[in-house]
């Protein structure tokens, strides 16, 4: 699975990106939409933010080396709901 704009890293195993925003509403509107997709999935990725943006990691398990096929599909879900989120804004 090909992720855009996501940076896979190592030591320790991660996946990370930033999404940007128009506005404080938007990122707002992402961020419980995202939320949501969190409790949904079981899956709780390291968040900070600013007015315009959101800085996202994906951490391995507990225990783990490597990421998992959850974890990257959760990754391309979180770009679905940005994508979402812009096509509302239109």
């Amino acid at each position: 699975m090909t992720l855009q704009d996501w940076q896979e890293r190592n030591r320790p195993s991660r996946l990370e990106k930033r999404y940007e925003f128009e506005n404080y509403d938007a990122l707002r509107a992402f961020l419980d939409e995202a939320a949501g997709l969190s409790e949904q999935k079981g899956l709780f990725p390291d968040i900070g933010f600013g007015k315009t943006y959101a800085n996202f990691t994906i951490h391995t398990d507990e225990g783990s080396s490597e990421l998992s096929d959850t974890q990257r599909e959760f990754a391309a879900l979180l770009d679905t709901l940005e994508t979402s989120q812009q096509q509302v804004r239109a």
